[in-house]
């Protein structure tokens, strides 16, 4: 296994891909320098002496500059290393695109066609809760929902999107978290939802009704614990009803170009820049 990659031919900087201890040596690009530090993998190592307020480049860009001397075979990290970046930005988002070398023609996925046209990749049954609150009452009327069916199908999963919010928020937080849940019941990987509040939060279900447009109301469900008497034989029910309008779901063919892709940060570490960052670039 190599211990180091150099990313681009204009770096002066050196990535360890293993562990280096200080005295060991290294030869790259004819430079035959010695580890003046313990390195630990993912880190950096200066190529050449590097001027204090001089680039610290890889991937062929300056990704900061360096606060004191750095002398070869330094290890390059926060103790030396200083942003470019300053307090007050002005940005500009100007991408290149270039041309997708292959044709998205006749290419299909299997997915679910919704009634609002969108397509779903997934076919699941939510509770979305209002309020935090509610999270624990929502998990048991899904687990007794599932006893009871015994059979889930044409679902693939079902599963509350819990969260610590809805309750107690003013202005921007609340607008925010509402938005977030209306998009989450609006879903097309959701083949039916149960929006379920308790009736004393800020983010009161009959709110979140009235900015619900065009659902379909037999796969769209509302409870408000407070307002029943047995809100887990309400619930459970409710889930029944809309477990049976969905029974005729099936995949279909849906062009590819439809195809949305969500991403997750996994945590970014001294490799995502040659690893996963341009694999997801060219996809």
């Amino acid at each position: 296994m190599k211990s180091f990659i150099k990313i681009h031919k204009q770096d002066n900087v050196l990535l360890a891909l293993r562990d280096i201890q200080k005295g060991e040596r290294l030869h790259a690009d004819g430079v035959s320098l010695e580890v003046k530090d313990d390195i630990k993998r993912g880190h950096k190592i200066a190529l050449q002496p590097i001027k204090k307020n001089d680039s610290i480049i890889k991937y062929g860009f300056p990704i900061g500059h360096a606060s004191q001397d750095i002398s070869i075979g330094e290890h390059i990290h926060v103790h030396n290393t200083k942003t470019n970046l300053s307090d007050i930005q002005s940005y500009s988002y100007t991408p290149r695109f270039d041309e997708n070398p292959y044709s998205n023609e006749n290419r299909t996925f299997k997915g679910f066609r919704r009634e609002n046209g969108d397509a779903g990749v997934r076919n699941e049954l939510w509770i979305v809760p209002t309020v935090g609150c509610v999270n624990g009452i929502a998990e048991k009327m899904l687990q007794r929902f599932v006893r009871e069916s015994g059979d889930i199908a044409p679902f693939d999963n079902v599963l509350v999107l819990k969260h610590q919010y809805g309750c107690s928020q003013l202005g921007d937080d609340h607008e925010n978290t509402k938005q977030i849940l209306l998009n989450a019941i609006r879903h097309p990987n959701a083949g039916g939802v149960l929006v379920l509040g308790l009736g004393c939060e800020n983010n009161e279900l009959a709110r979140m009704k009235e900015a619900l447009q065009d659902v379909n109301l037999e796969r769209v469900k509302f409870l408000e614990s407070q307002s029943v008497t047995d809100e887990m034989e309400a619930g459970v029910a409710l889930l029944k009803e809309i477990h049976e309008a969905a029974k005729g779901d099936k995949r279909e063919d849906i062009p590819l170009s439809e195809l949305k892709i969500g991403l997750k940060c996994g945590g970014s570490d001294g490799f995502s820049g040659i690893t996963a960052n341009p694999l997801l670039g060219r996809f």
